[in-house]
């Protein structure tokens, strides 16, 4: 069995995959900040989940302070899973700072860490929203990235970057994972199939950026962290688009919320955000 390190494991996909890797029979070492990007609550009640697991232990702090995790490092890590984030596109453009102080920062701090104690891989969280609005669908890894529209988006990008230099350098064997639009429970409370079901449950107008033809490629998070466990695997370097591959559009989402609520949405349209892609 393998020693994983996991950070951002009360966070919602570092939490299923720190899960599934002790149910596989692996020793996880978790590290969250705990911050308040959003309610804590809901991270401890993921935390809580797992601390019962006799091959899990916890250390809180901030991956962006190389010199606080050195001490884990004792008994050896086969692979880094680098999950902790700060997510949320519309959210880095009021506050981009934290965005590159853990995405940027905290991906350095980590490789230098595989780099120092001979950790052998690492995988790191990405996104889709790379690709912009330009690039032809459906996306291709090898497609170009340069024009993000996002800060969350570029902090992702040089994160990426840096992984390639250390692999590069020091033969860091690298997984990086393209995640697109993932749900299910205990996800976070700003993401938009949850804001879909309060405002429509509560009878609250359902605010639509754009037109809601735009369209997202939902993916189930327990396939995502199965497609993360995957990735450990050697791949030398690679950069992996994991999704569903079948994108719903906004309005027809809200419609199976609809459905499945028996409730009508008073739907209320926005001018697009300028962060917001057409279609993923």
């Amino acid at each position: 069995m393998a020693n994983y390190l996991v950070t951002g494991c009360a966070g919602f996909i570092g939490a299923r995959v720190s899960s599934f890797l002790l149910a596989d029979g692996h020793d996880v070492t978790g590290v969250d900040d705990l911050n308040h990007s959003y309610d804590v609550r809901l991270k401890d009640w993921r935390l809580g989940n797992l601390q019962g697991e006799p091959h899990f232990r916890f250390h809180q702090g901030s991956i962006g302070e190389a010199g606080n995790l050195e001490g884990l490092f004792s008994d050896g890590f086969d692979a880094i899973v680098n999950l902790a984030a700060r997510a949320g596109v519309p959210a880095s453009m009021a506050c981009p700072e934290p965005y590159f102080e853990t995405n940027v920062k905290g991906t350095l701090s980590l490789l230098e860490l595989c780099r120092k104690f001979g950790v052998p891989k690492f995988v790191l969280a990405s996104t889709s929203s790379l690709y912009g609005s330009d690039g032809p669908q459906p996306f291709k890894e090898d497609q170009n990235t340069d024009r993000p529209l996002s800060p969350y988006a570029a902090s992702k990008k040089a994160a990426e970057v840096l992984c390639y230099t250390y692999h590069q350098l020091y033969g860091i064997d690298v997984s990086i994972l393209r995640y697109f639009t993932v749900y299910g429970p205990a996800g976070r409370p700003d993401m938009s199939l949850f804001r879909f079901v309060q405002w429509i449950a509560e009878d609250r107008p359902v605010l639509i950026n754009g037109d809601g033809s735009q369209s997202r490629d939902f993916t189930y998070v327990d396939d995502i962290a199965q497609g993360t466990i995957a990735a450990l695997r050697p791949l030398g370097y690679e950069i992996i688009n994991l999704g569903s591959n079948s994108p719903v559009r906004l309005n027809e989402t809200i419609g199976i919320i609809e459905t499945l609520l028996e409730r009508k949405a008073v739907k209320e349209y926005r001018k697009r955000h300028p962060t917001d892609v057409p279609a993923t």
